[in-house]
């Protein structure tokens, strides 16, 4: 749907600089608080949190027919069950406000400093109460190359893998903020010429790229969402680093699935990019073969075409870009997930996160993690400080970026980032 705040003529009074992630056509929601103020809502603009709570307390909001309190929370999940017309209409409001034409704002001294507040000066939190979480496989060519790695490549992809976007239930618990800093998890791992699994610190810590989407309506238990509807469902978007303890999965995976390699941390970036944002971003996906079933058909452009990148920082050194993906090359898109997750009756609720499973493109620099960019450890990486990555080690910082740009407007998510700290 096109929206008057995703026009690339607009331009803000808000100083934004060049190659900024929020410009006046992105304005992602995040939780903010600062020194002085406790947590709530905000808008990113250029190197500033635009104050949801003082717009909605002073006036700047009225007429949207928005809840006394909506933006003064923790998380957003009130606002975004809102639903996508008032959302929507939310973010149009701001876009007229900080927009270059517009004075409501920017003419009145006392509200414009008490409205924007530098990000140098707040710390993001997690913008979302996640009830449930689902991870999905999605990506065709991280799913060949594991299974070339741990089968051979006649059978690389599982019988049912372009029937069904495969995922499982992961822990939402333990999905946490960017900047947040983890311990090396531990388990049981088992090597190959062992006849009894050890138990210890993971050895073979990875990252996986994905981007997540969050919904913002619930569907009611029993009720299926057609896949014409699932994007009333889905409010934005956010960077996952969705973690994986390599070892410890091999040995637990079989019957049911990852579970302590999952569950130890998954890290988002702060602000959501709505829907609206990345809509002139959509793009064609893959011709899927064999044809899919009826309920997953779809009619139009429902891919993005968003620019995703991975470093490695060592601690007391420099930051090493091991990937370049995007986003597009998923085969399955996010309306097939939706409709899929329900078709059995299954309740979204919301606040519920969705991961996109490891997001790899055709190209060795595209691949998405550890596992494939080293290719199970026999093809080292060099980092600009000359040491040699197999998987992650204690004290590397890794950090993913991403951002769509197209008719000089640059839409970008910020970053999420974490440091592995020791086992303890």
């Amino acid at each position: 749907m096109t929206t008057k705040a995703n026009n690339p003529a607009l331009r803000s009074w808000v100083e934004i600089p060049q190659n900024s992630d929020f410009p006046i056509q992105n304005l992602p929601f995040g939780i903010f608080k600062t020194e002085y103020m406790d947590a709530g809502a905000g808008v990113a603009i250029g190197e500033h949190v635009l104050d949801l709570t003082y717009l909605y307390e002073n006036g700047f909001l009225d007429g949207l027919g928005l809840p006394a309190g909506v933006f003064n929370q923790k998380y957003l999940n009130d606002f975004m069950e809102l639903g996508k017309k008032s959302t929507r209409a939310v973010r149009e409001r701001l876009s007229e406000l900080l927009s270059v034409d517009n004075d409501e704002l920017s003419g009145n001294k006392a509200a414009r400093e008490l409205a924007l507040i530098p990000m140098a000066e707040v710390e993001m939190l997690m913008p979302v109460r996640v009830p449930n979480y689902t991870d999905f496989y999605s990506s065709e060519q991280h799913a060949y190359n594991v299974g070339c790695m741990f089968r051979d490549p006649e059978n690389a992809l599982m019988p049912n893998w372009k029937h069904i976007p495969v995922g499982y239930h992961g822990r939402a618990s333990s999905i946490v903020v960017s900047g947040t800093d983890f311990h090396r998890p531990k388990g049981q791992t088992k090597a190959d010429d062992a006849t009894m699994p050890s138990f210890g610190p993971c050895r073979l810590l990875d990252f996986e790229l994905e981007m997540a989407f969050i919904t913002c309506k619930e569907n009611g238990l029993g009720e299926s969402v057609s896949i014409d509807k699932a994007g009333d469902y889905i409010f934005g978007f956010v960077l996952l680093n969705d973690w994986s303890a390599r070892d410890i999965q091999k040995w637990e995976y079989v019957p049911l699935g990852p579970f302590l390699a999952k569950s130890f941390a998954s890290h988002v970036s702060p602000w959501i990019v709505t829907m609206d944002a990345l809509e002139p971003f959509r793009v064609a996906g893959p011709n899927q073969d064999p044809e899919v079933l009826d309920y997953l058909k779809t009619d139009g452009d429902f891919h993005y075409d968003l620019d995703l990148q991975v470093g490695i920082q060592p601690a007391d050194s420099e930051e090493t870009v091991v990937c370049n993906s995007n986003f597009k090359h998923m085969y399955w898109n996010v309306q097939q997930q939706v409709a899929h997750h329900t078709v059995n009756g299954c309740n979204l609720q919301v606040g519920d996160m969705y991961g996109s499973g490891t997001i790899s493109g055709p190209t060795p620099e595209a691949y998405g993690s550890m596992l494939e960019l080293a290719w199970r450890g026999t093809k080292p990486l060099t980092l600009n400080d000359g040491s040699e990555r197999k998987f992650i080690m204690d004290g590397d910082t890794v950090i993913m970026r991403g951002h769509a740009e197209k008719d000089g407007v640059r839409i970008g998510f910020g970053e999420v980032k974490a440091t592995v700290l020791p086992a303890k």
